[in-house]
């Protein structure tokens, strides 16, 4: 038996608590990941309790970001290191502390520091919760699995915003965070009971020069690319600039680390993921997508607000069936990629894709609202074909002994990927923008022209995905050592 390896058991007992095991972990990861876009909408509350402007209280959201960035590359080498149930124990127990922390903050400071905690476990969980399906569920059944998987990451922050909305109609902000607790203590308390191990456990020492090398690299990325983002447009100083060029650097470094330690197994992250065509095929094409798509969920409620005049809870509402359509879509998506492989769905979806953002490029301020929002909705749909066979792809590709490291790998390249989008969409947008200023246009028709370059250079750079969609392979449908009862 493996080391760390829970004792075999019947076949349909086994069964049952797989399906337990990843029904705890996706319940839990939806939580976390819902309460990670509940901010934005609470931020004016806040400012008026704590007296505080609103560039302090972005760092309620930016801090969440950062520490994200910096926790998930260290996934890897925690799930490998310790249980399944340590690991989630250890995740939702942060978690809860935060959320407390949060609800009975008498200052900013110390929501400031709850949210930081907070994140700290939920960066955990969507690396626990891929690895633990890869190790549970068999290659035939993976899409499926994987598909409830993208119905978390789009429902969840989706959903975010508008409960945010309808708490603060209720209460104060502070029932935002004692709404989410109650069902965190639940999942908590499940996993205590019913959670087991699922892999096999290494012995890999910590290295703390790569973990402080994580929190020079990533954190100065996220951060520079956040106030790209932030000050585009504003000729502000060379702060942002410096921060990505620190984060490069130090990024370089920590993967030539990683090179050196992975010789003897004792990397912090592994990088031989790469050495695997089909998962870095995959995974750039991941990458292109999160940027597509965090960039639109910036760029479309800037556009409907400043250029059509919508008010910020119709806009919220205008996304919301994009968001949920993304995430009902995903489980059907995974069933097709079961039947089918990935590039019937992949290669089709991508063009659709380039068609959406062709369309958005052509929008006039005649354009009707419901078009705008149909458009996000074919959008979201047709990512919610692209991601789940994508990420069923990228792990389906590795060894078992990397699935943890595939995971913290992806969950890293989301939260560059989306922070790049986010950076590259605000700064092409903003510099358009201002030249149509500039040449006389009104401020609407303005902000228009710079929205039709931005999602034209979203458009082109997705035409690199859409090269990449045929070039993208199912992983050899092989039973690599699942354990018994593996669905």
């Amino acid at each position: 038996m493996s080391a760390g390896r829970a004792p075999e058991s019947s076949p349909t007992q086994a069964d049952a608590d797989n399906r337990s095991i990843i029904a705890i972990l996706l319940v839990a990861a939806f939580t976390v990941i819902l309460n990670e876009t509940t901010m934005n909408v609470a931020l004016p509350a806040i400012m008026a309790d704590f007296g505080v402007t609103e560039r302090i209280a972005q760092w309620l959201t930016t801090a969440f970001m950062l520490t994200m960035a910096v926790v998930i590359p260290i996934t890897g080498w925690l799930i490998g290191r310790f249980t399944t149930r340590q690991v989630f124990v250890t995740a939702m127990t942060l978690f809860c502390l935060g959320t407390l922390t949060c609800a009975l903050a008498p200052s900013f400071p110390v929501l400031l520091g709850g949210r930081i905690v907070q994140a700290s476990g939920t960066a955990m969980m969507m690396p626990l919760l891929m690895t633990t399906i890869m190790n549970l569920v068999s290659p035939r059944s993976r899409g499926a699995v994987m598909g409830n998987v993208s119905l978390v990451i789009a429902v969840a922050p989706a959903v975010g915003p508008t409960l945010s909305g309808f708490l603060l109609q209720l209460g104060t902000w502070h029932s935002i965070f004692l709404t989410v607790l109650p069902i965190a203590l639940a999942m908590l308390g499940l996993g205590v009971w019913k959670l087991r191990n699922t892999g096999d456990l290494t012995h890999t020492p910590l290295d703390p020069v790569s973990i402080a090398l994580t929190v020079l690299a990533f954190g100065p990325l996220i951060y520079g690319m956040s106030m790209l983002g932030e000050s585009a447009g504003e000729g502000s100083g060379l702060q942002a600039p410096v921060a990505l060029v620190a984060g490069i650097v130090f990024l370089i470094i920590f993967v030539w680390r990683q090179l050196r330690l992975q010789r003897a197994d004792r990397a912090l992250l592994d990088l031989r993921v790469f050495t695997h065509r089909s998962f870095s095929v995959a995974l750039t094409m991941m990458a292109l997508g999160m940027m597509a798509l965090f960039g639109s969920v910036i760029m479309l409620p800037l556009l409907l607000q400043r250029s059509y005049g919508l008010a910020p809870i119709q806009v919220g509402l205008m996304m919301l069936p994009g968001g949920v359509a993304m995430g009902l879509i995903g489980p059907i998506a995974g069933r097709l990629y079961d039947r089918h492989g990935p590039r019937v769905l992949v290669i089709p979806a991508s063009f659709v894709v380039l068609a959406v953002f062709w369309f958005f490029s052509t929008l006039t301020l005649a354009t009707p609202w419901w078009a705008i929002m149909l458009g996000h909705v074919t959008l979201s749909t047709s990512f919610a074909f692209v991601f789940t066979p994508l990420f069923t792809v990228a792990l389906g590709s590795l060894p078992r002994p990397l699935y943890s490291h595939g995971s913290a790998v992806v969950g890293t390249v989301q939260q560059v990927a989306g922070a790049a989008g986010t950076a590259l969409f605000v700064t092409v947008f903003s510099t358009m923008s201002a030249a149509a200023l500039i040449e006389g246009q009104p401020d609407a028709a303005a902000l228009l022209s710079g929205a039709h370059w931005a999602f034209l250079f979203a458009g082109g750079v997705w035409v690199t995905a859409v090269v990449a969609s045929f070039f993208v392979r199912a992983p050899d449908n092989v039973e690599d050592d699942l354990p018994v009862g593996a669905h």
